[in-house]
C-alpha cells in the first residue's frame, strides 16, 4: 500500500459502487460525475460493479484507473490495481485530505442501540466544557455547530475525511463518530487513526445484510480490532458480548457497568419521567434524561471524557444540563395530560428497553398504546419480534407503516402479525396508514395514559415505494392530540 499512497497523492477522485437500497434497480453510468484529470475508482457493490463502468469513465475524462481487475490496458491510462478498491479508497481519500484524522481527537461509537445518543451527547457535552467539536451520526453532522445534514449513519471515506477536514478548518479539536457494522464490512473508516472507541450493546439487527448473528459480532468487532496502540476501548460490561469486542485489541481496555463491578460504574437511585439520579463513581447525577439504557450512554460518555482528560467533577456537572438526542425518548405531555413519547427503537432489543422503562416508571393505571412498523426492504426475521414484544408489554398496540419501500405495507404488517399469539391478539389494531394510525391513539388515549410513537425517531419523511414524502412523527403526533384536546 506504500506505493499505492505515493502514486496517489493528491488526486481528484471519482468512485461508482453498487447500491445496497434494494429499492433501486442496477445503477447508470452518470458521466456529469467525472471531471477531466480524475482518477476513478472501481468498486464492487451488491448490486452493481464499478468496473463495468471503467471504459465510459475514460471516455469522461478519468485519467486514471483504482482497479482490482485490470481491463484492456490502455497506453494513456495510469492503472493502479490493488486486491481491495475499498481499502485502497479509504487510503487515498486520507492522502488527498492530508490524513485529518490523525491531527483530531477522533472517537469511534459501536453497538445496535445507543450510538446516536452516545456520539450526540459527547459531542453537546464537550462543546459545552468550551472545545470546538464535530460530529458525524445518523441524524446530522456538524462541523462547529453548522448542521450539515447525513445520508448514512457513517459516511463514505471520501466524505469522512471532507468532513473532518473541514473541522480541522474550525479549529475543532474532537469529533465524535457513529461507526455502523456495514460502514466497518464496507471499509468506510478503514485506515483513520482512532483516538479511542465505544461498544454500546449488541442485539438483532441487520441480518438481512451479515446473513448470521455471528457475522454481524464480527462485524462490530472490526473497529477495536482496527485500534492502534495507545488508544482506548470502552465497552459495556453487562453485555455478554461486551468482552468479546475488545478481545485481541492493541487498545488499553476499560468496563463499564450498571449492574457489577467496572472500571466505570453507575447506580440507579430514582428513574422516572422527572429524569434519572445516578450515583457514577461514588458522586451523585442528576439529569433528565430518561430509561435505564440512558444511565448506560451516560455512562459511557462519562467514562470517555474522563479518558481524554477532562475533569471527572466538570463533566458531571455538564452532563447534567444534558439534554437527549433527537427522537431518542423524546417526550412531551398533552394539556389533557397524556404522555407522548418518540422513539427511533426499530429492533427488538431497543423496543423492549423503552417499553420496559416505560412499565417501570409508570405510576398508576394508566394505559400504554404503542404504534409500530417495520421497515420494508430490510431484515425481515425481527418483524414478528417487534409485534410480539408491542402488544405484549403494552395496553393496545397497533401495527402499521414504517418505511415500506418497495414492499408492501400490507405485506409487512401480516409478517409482524404472525409473531402475536392468538390469545393476545384482542391487545392489537393494524391501521396501515402511519398518520392514522398515531390519530387512533391519540383518540384512544386518555388523561395520564401514555402514547409510545416508535421507529422513526428523527426522521422527517417517510419512504414509500422508492419516493420520501414528508413526515415528521413529533409534529404528527402533537398536532393530533392538540386537536382532540389532550
Amino acid at each position: 500500500m506504500k506505493n499505492l499512497q505515493d502514486i496517489l497523492y493528491g488526486v481528484r477522485l471519482t468512485t461508482l459502487e453498487g447500491q445496497s437500497n434494494r429499492s433501486i434497480g442496477k445503477i447508470e453510468f452518470d458521466s456529469r460525475k467525472i471531471e477531466k484529470g480524475d482518477l476513478f475508482v472501481a468498486i464492487k457493490g451488491e448490486l452493481s460493479d464499478g468496473h463495468e463502468f471503467i471504459e465510459k469513465a475514460i471516455e469522461s475524462g478519468a485519467v486514471a484507473v483504482l482497479c482490482e481487475e485490470m481491463p484492456e490496458n490502455r497506453k494513456d491510462i495510469t492503472y493502479v490495481q490493488t486486491t481491495c478498491t475499498k481499502q485502497a479508497l479509504a487510503i487515498v481519500a486520507a492522502n488527498y485530505y492530508d490524513h485529518p484524522s490523525e491531527k483530531i481527537h477522533l472517537i469511534g461509537v459501536t453497538g445496535t442501540n445507543g450510538k446516536t445518543s452516545v456520539s450526540t451527547l459527547l459531542y453537546r457535552l464537550f462543546t459545552q466544557l468550551g472545545n470546538a467539536c464535530g460530529l458525524i451520526s445518523t441524524v446530522h453532522n456538524i462541523v462547529d455547530g453548522n448542521i450539515i445534514e447525513s445520508t448514512h449513519t457513517t459516511p463514505d471515506p471520501l466524505s469522512i475525511n471532507a468532513l473532518l477536514s473541514s473541522m480541522l478548518d474550525k479549529s475543532c479539536t474532537h469529533c465524535f463518530m457513529e461507526v455502523s457494522s456495514h460502514a466497518l464490512m464496507q471499509e468506510r473508516t478503514y485506515g483513520l487513526q482512532f483516538n479511542g472507541a465505544v461498544f454500546t450493546n449488541i442485539s438483532h439487527d441487520h441480518l438481512d445484510y451479515h446473513g448470521t448473528f455471528d457475522a454481524y459480532i464480527k462485524a462490530k468487532k472490526r473497529l477495536f480490532d482496527q485500534l492502534p496502540k495507545g488508544s482506548f476501548a470502552v465497552y459495556n460490561d453487562d453485555d455478554k458480548r461486551g468482552s468479546v469486542m475488545v478481545q485481541n485489541t492493541k487498545a488499553d481496555v476499560y468496563s463499564l457497568s450498571v449492574q457489577k463491578l467496572g472500571d466505570f460504574k453507575a447506580k440507579i437511585l430514582e428513574n422516572s419521567f422527572d429524569g434519572l439520579v445516578l450515583n457514577i463513581q461514588e458522586q451523585e447525577l442528576h439529569t433528565s434524561l430518561i430509561g435505564s439504557f440512558n444511565a448506560y450512554n451516560i455512562l459511557s460518555v462519562f467514562a470517555v471524557a474522563t479518558l481524554l482528560g477532562e475533569d471527572p467533577q466538570e463533566v458531571l456537572a455538564a452532563l447534567s444540563m444534558l439534554k437527549s438526542a433527537e427522537g431518542r425518548f423524546d417526550y412531551f405531555l398533552s394539556t389533557d395530560k397524556v404522555v407522548a413519547i418518540v422513539d427511533y427503537a426499530h429492533t427488538p432489543d431497543a423496543l423492549k428497553q423503552v417499553l420496559s422503562t416505560i412499565k417501570n416508571i409508570r405510576t398508576g393505571n394508566e394505559k400504554i398504546y404503542t404504534i409500530i412498523g417495520c421497515g420494508g426492504d430490510r431484515d425481515n426475521a425481527k418483524r414478528p419480534l417487534m409485534a410480539r414484544i408491542a402488544v405484549s408489554l403494552s395496553d393496545m398496540a397497533i401495527l402499521t407503516s414504517d418505511n415500506p419501500r418497495s414492499e408492501s405495507p400490507e405485506a409487512i404488517i401480516e409478517e409482524m402479525k404472525g409473531g402475536v399469539e392468538i390469545s393476545l391478539r384482542s391487545k392489537m389494531l393494524c391501521v396501515t396508514d402511519r398518520k392514522e394510525a398515531i390519530k387512533m391513539a391519540c383518540a384512544l388515549a386518555t388523561k395520564g395514559d401514555i402514547i409510545l410513537l416508535a421507529g422513526k425517531g428523527h426522521e422527517k419523511t417517510q419512504e414509500i415505494a422508492g419516493v420520501k414524502h414528508p413526515f415528521d412523527d413529533k409534529s404528527i403526533l402533537k398536532d393530533f392530540l392538540i386537536q382532540m384536546n389532550k
